[in-house]
């Protein structure tokens, strides 16, 4: 029996999707949950291994796994720091989507789920054709989406929504990123607007926060990713 996939995505680069795949493997984990985190395409890193894998381990509170050690994490690593498409071109390499799959797959036969951080926001290309949106709707996985209380994240996440509605993503959950917040007032007024938008669009996805102390209390549970949540799509 094959295990679960969830991808995160963010509304952009540095919105914190790396901390919160790995604060929510680290609540799965201590749910007992069989969980491990993957990297779907890294740039801007020289090793083998992803840093986001080094970081999602450091926050899961483990060291380096096996499928870690033989790629299966972080199938592409690219030392240029630019999307993906470029970082591979630059590299020499092409990025072969089913191998991708292929990799998320195997994880799948040994872990009850599996999280899939993506690269950059959800319109990152991955290669000359198709978009880190696509990729997601053409697997079949729902999404979780983060988003922060920064100054234009409310345009950066509705326009972020309406990419998944176009697409027919089921989104999980939204998880707000409150860290290093510069305006309480805009950040309220922002996650105000993300859950009217979403009622509006008819969405029934959680939205959750999280901030320098971790995650909201009971994130886990209310995106359904530990027993006693929300039910888990497949």
């Amino acid at each position: 029996m094959k295990g679960s996939v969830i991808a995160v995505s963010g509304i952009d680069t540095g919105t914190g999707k790396t901390v919160a795949t790995g604060l929510l493997g680290r609540a799965m984990l201590d749910c007992g949950v069989q969980v491990i985190t993957q990297k779907l395409v890294q740039t801007g890193c020289a090793g083998r291994v992803a840093e986001d894998i080094f970081e999602h381990r450091r926050i899961m509170g483990i060291g380096l796994m096996a499928e870690d050690l033989d790629g299966l994490t972080s199938p592409y690593v690219f030392p240029y720091p630019a999307s993906p498409h470029l970082a591979a071109k630059l590299g020499k390499q092409i990025i072969d989507l089913a191998a991708l799959r292929r990799a998320t797959f195997r994880l799948q036969q040994s872990y009850g789920t599996v999280l899939l951080e993506g690269a950059g926001g959800l319109l990152v290309p991955l290669d000359g054709d198709q978009l880190l949106a696509d990729y997601i709707r053409d697997a079949g996985y729902p999404l979780l989406l983060v988003t922060s209380s920064r100054l234009g994240s409310i345009n950066h996440t509705l326009l972020s929504i309406e990419a998944c509605l176009t697409r027919g993503i089921s989104i999980k959950g939204i998880l707000f990123n409150r860290f290093r917040e510069v305006d309480r007032l805009i950040g309220d007024d922002s996650l105000d607007m993300i859950r009217h938008f979403l009622k509006r669009y008819g969405i029934s996805a959680p939205v959750a926060t999280m901030d320098e102390h971790g995650l909201q209390a009971g994130a886990a549970s209310l995106f359904g990713l530990v027993p006693g949540g929300r039910a888990a799509d497949n």
